[in-house]
């Protein structure tokens, strides 16, 4: 999450009888924490699972509940609470809940803010197994599709009931993310990226190898900002501990080879290729099977290295490249060494930056390298560079580097 990249936006957050309800209060939480202003409205039922009182001291406003509150000085909540509203999220989002708004009824507070909005609508079900499956409920989620609903979920897995299924709501982070989504400029809708994060590691015997102190954080913040950008991305993610993004395929590998491998199967179907990870350049020939054990005289084991492929130079020499960006850690001469780097890789844009001060950071510095120049990027957190370098590739893209 990048600090408040939800600032200035205003979100009706409606809840439904549901043992979900207590999600929302971490989901609350989140929004408030980006910088959203957060309207809380119940429905009776959700106040059995939740009280009112926990959404007000989370959400830092009054939480409504009827249609008749007196605190509306028109006594139209209906109308008033949604109009300043960008967004109207409903979660949980009840079986029947889903089913009025199918069907346009409007019989309390809630249903009748949706039934009367002008800002888009977003659901979060929540229910069991059998009632998501149920032909009534998805004739009715069909139809909300239809309506130009946006459905966020539901999920799979263990259920309150004690069952496991579909219809679990999605974690809080998950619908978080898919809110962020859902605001972010589609500056590559309709693009296609594939992008490597995070280190190699490059086994010596069973139990040691060879890597950097590359944290993945970069390229999974791409990766996050790619897809709210509206992209398909396609993650090949080296050893790191980091969750995959929301709305990202994520595939894992191990060593530099693997991750060419990978990238080149790939790649034919992508139309921008983003080398985030830090690949490393040599691996051990013919590393051990088994542990290198230390020796009576303390003799030192010797190693001979070999050249691991270099996998953004392999990307930019096929016949039809995407377009492709470099990365560049250095220790020092960034603005020799990434443009050195950038025209021997033969890419129109590589980001460089002073690896060794980065690398675990939440934040970092960046010069854009291309053959019209340089540009410097002021530091920020990892995630809102990310959006800044996306929105930065986005306009870079030449119109034929769309795949049709």
């Amino acid at each position: 999450m990048a600090t408040a990249e939800l600032a200035g936006k205003h979100l009706v957050l409606g809840m439904t009888g549901g043992i979900a309800c207590y999600k929302i209060a971490e989901l609350t939480r989140l929004l408030v924490k980006a910088g959203a202003t957060v309207q809380v409205v119940m429905t009776e039922a959700a106040t059995q699972f939740i009280t009112p009182v926990t959404m007000q001291a989370l959400s830092g406003r009054p939480v409504y509940t009827s249609q008749w509150d007196a605190r509306v000085p028109n006594n139209m909540a209906h109308i008033d609470l949604s109009r300043e509203a960008d967004a109207i999220v409903i979660a949980p989002a009840s079986t029947d809940f889903l089913a009025k708004l199918a069907h346009g009824m409007a019989d309390d507070l809630l249903t009748t803010l949706c039934v009367a909005r002008e800002c888009p609508l977003l659901v979060v079900p929540a229910m069991n197994r059998q009632m998501w499956a149920n032909p009534a409920t998805q004739r009715n989620v069909a139809q909300l599709r239809a309506d130009g609903v946006e459905t966020l979920g539901p999920d799979s897995g263990p259920q309150a009931c004690g069952e496991v299924g579909d219809g679990r709501m999605l974690e809080p982070e998950a619908v978080y993310e898919a809110i962020a989504s859902f605001f972010a400029p589609k500056v590559l809708a309709g693009r296609r990226v594939l992008l490597t994060a995070g280190p190699t590691f490059e086994p010596i015997d069973p139990v040691r190898g060879i890597t950097n102190r590359s944290s993945g954080k970069m390229g999974f913040a791409l990766a996050r900002a790619a897809q709210q950008a509206g992209a398909d991305v396609h993650l090949v993610a080296g050893p790191v501990a980091l969750d995959t993004p929301w709305g990202v395929f994520r595939e894992d590998v191990q060593t530099a080879q693997q991750m060419h491998d990978a990238v080149m199967r790939a790649v034919p179907d992508y139309d921008i290729f983003i080398a985030v990870a830090a690949v490393a350049d040599w691996r051990v020939d013919h590393a051990s099977d088994h542990k290198i054990k230390k020796t009576a005289d303390h003799r030192l084991p010797s190693f001979t290295f070999v050249e691991n492929p270099d996998i953004l130079a392999a990307v930019a020499r096929l016949p039809h490249p995407p377009f492709c960006v470099g990365f560049a850690a250095e220790s020092g001469d960034l603005d020799v060494h990434g443009e050195e780097k950038r025209a021997r890789k033969n890419v129109p844009l590589l980001i460089g930056n002073l690896g060794p001060l980065t690398f675990g950071r939440d934040d970092n510095e960046v010069v854009l390298f291309e053959a019209s120049g340089q540009t410097k990027l002021p530091r920020a957190d990892k995630q809102a560079l990310a959006s800044t370098l996306i929105a930065e590739i986005a306009k870079r893209l030449p119109d034929t580097s769309l795949i049709s």
